[in-house]
């Protein structure tokens, strides 16, 4: 169900056909009402995307959502479609673009992009894009997290100097890492809108710090090892070399690959970040969606870094409407591939390119926030070419072979009332939550009404190790062992049992595996099956 009128628009206001030319007055961002000291607040996002909406037929307004603390999560939604429905989505049988911004709020580059591209297309600009393209625009994906401005997070940051967002949410979760376990609103929020608008391509947003490097901004595919391989081919081969030449060649300024000077003697070189899919873009590469991370460079400007993600998008938005066709056939041979007794990796490390690459290292300045007194680093146009290794992609360190089923016997119920957060809480039943996680992702289960002999695997647990610290709310648990020979068992009614011929059957795989580095088991949510269990309690048909 699309929330209308949640954002307090009228039909009319969302559907307007007001003429550009009486149009004079269009809004502005607070970057670009304050010269850049300050960012957009909640609030004034939503009046934006309001005024904008009025503006221009083709952007409609909804929302896919909520937070913690009750902020509705705005979407537009632009193109020749009816309304902001997914079903009218759905309808015009073009390619879907999902676009967010502010998943960690201290980076708010991506939320200013993305309310000026919304201007941009209520002013005219880029219709070209909706011939072919619908786009899913969500500029404030963790709106508690934008609100609570300081102006001592992300200090080192080259402003906004009035301030910004924290990382987290209100929850304290880092959302950048609740796509597998989903334990925030927002992220159940976010696998709603995957399941209703099935978006093609989604790109997350970012500012990147860390390493002094000389790009203006860094971009990253999908990691994880065991994404399909036509979307990876396609986004190293042809989608992120052609945005990087066309940025170079009309703006001057230099993209590359995510990464960071990590390593010492031999293992010095380029390092990307982490392939589970707990991150938006591997997360939605096991979806078999099309992703991008963006992350503009935290030490350019804070003019400098909403210009260069604009660029970005724009160029990322034309290679999308260029192969719009392209981009659904290979969609759509992923979701209709079948897994069942293919091989995949459930847990991976960095591999080493075959050759070294060059890579541009820069240098920063120290300067002061006038309101804080706090130091911040600015880019100098400094370049310096460094030949070193790159370690860019994923090479698998254990695999499994994909089975035709997999099956989840209940399990006895619990004798105390629920307690704590999650799903169920912890007293509540492990099955249950389970499952239901399941199809908050949207994957397919069926529940047997009635008994069933399988010729089934179990698999054996030879040692459990559990971390000591929490993290994310959870101490991550690693299971090691073997799947037995499979044997004759009888399965009572109400097990669960979930088919691997559906199009989330990659993610299904990464979810229920006991050994892989990003499932169920891994996050602790299967605890109060496994302490001290001999077998895990998911079973396998081969």
């Amino acid at each position: 169900m699309i929330l209308k009128n949640a954002l307090g628009l009228s039909l009319a206001c969302v559907l307007s056909t007001a003429p550009l030319a009486a149009q004079s007055n269009a809004p502005r961002t607070a970057p670009e009402r304050t010269e850049y000291r300050e960012t957009t607040r909640y609030a004034d996002v939503v009046a934006f995307m309001e005024s904008v909406a009025s503006l221009a037929p083709r952007i409609h307004l909804t929302t896919f959502g909520y937070t913690l603390e009750g902020r509705a999560l705005p979407l537009a939604v632009v193109g020749d479609v009816a309304d902001a429905s997914p079903e009218a989505v759905l309808r015009s049988g073009k390619t879907r673009v999902y676009l967010q911004g502010n998943i960690h709020a201290g980076e708010v580059e991506g939320k200013e992009s993305l309310l000026m591209l919304l201007r941009d297309i209520a002013q005219g600009r880029h219709g070209e894009w909706l011939d072919s393209l619908v786009l899913l625009v969500a500029p404030i994906y963790n709106a508690d997290g934008n609100e609570r401005v300081s102006l001592t997070n992300r200090s080192a940051q080259h402003g906004p100097i009035g301030g910004m967002g924290q990382r987290p949410n209100a929850q304290g979760y880092d959302l950048n890492r609740d796509h597998m376990k989903l334990d925030s609103p927002e992220a159940h929020s976010l696998a709603l809108l995957l399941q209703r608008y099935d978006p093609h391509v989604g790109l997350d947003l970012h500012t990147t710090n860390g390493t002094r490097h000389a790009y203006h901004l860094t971009y990253a595919p999908p990691l994880h090892p065991s994404t399909d391989s036509s979307i990876v081919r396609m986004l190293r081969g042809d989608w992120l070399p052609q945005v990087t030449r066309n940025i170079k060649q009309k703006h001057g300024w230099d993209y590359y690959y995510y990464g960071n000077l990590q390593g010492q003697g031999d293992a010095r070189g380029w390092y990307t970040f982490d392939h589970r899919a707990r991150f938006n873009n591997n997360y939605l590469g096991l979806r078999n969606r099309f992703a991008i991370l963006s992350e503009a460079y935290s030490y350019a400007t804070f003019q400098d870094r909403i210009a260069a993600t604009s660029w970005f998008l724009e160029e990322v938005l034309d290679f999308a409407r260029q192969h719009a066709g392209e981009i659904r056939r290979v969609v759509e041979q992923a979701d209709r591939a079948s897994l069942a007794g293919r091989t995949l990796p459930l847990r991976a490390d960095f591999e080493r390119a075959p050759e070294p690459v060059d890579i541009l290292m820069g240098d920063v300045v120290e300067e002061r926030n006038p309101y804080s007194g706090q130091v911040m680093l600015r880019r100098t146009d400094t370049r310096r070419v460094e030949r070193m290794s790159e370690y860019g992609t994923f090479a698998p360190t254990l695999t499994e072979r994909v089975p035709s089923a997999y099956y989840i016997p209940p399990a006895p119920r619990p004798t105390t009332p629920p307690q704590g957060g999650g799903f169920g809480g912890r007293n509540a039943d492990p099955v249950a939550d389970i499952v239901a996680r399941l199809h908050a992702h949207g994957v397919r289960t069926v529940t047997l009404d009635a008994a069933r002999t399988v010729q089934a695997e179990r698999f054996r647990i030879e040692g459990q190790e559990v971390a000591e610290r929490e993290f994310q709310g959870h101490r991550e648990r690693t299971l090691t062992g073997a799947w037995q020979e499979a044997a004759r068992m009888e399965l009572p009614a109400g097990t669960v049992m979930i088919a691997m011929d559906q199009p989330l059957a990659r993610l299904v795989f990464h979810l229920l595996e006991p050994q892989s580095d990003d499932g169920f088991a891994a996050w602790g949510l299967m605890d109060r099956l496994l302490e001290g269990a001999p077998e895990y309690p998911v079973l396998r048909v081969r």
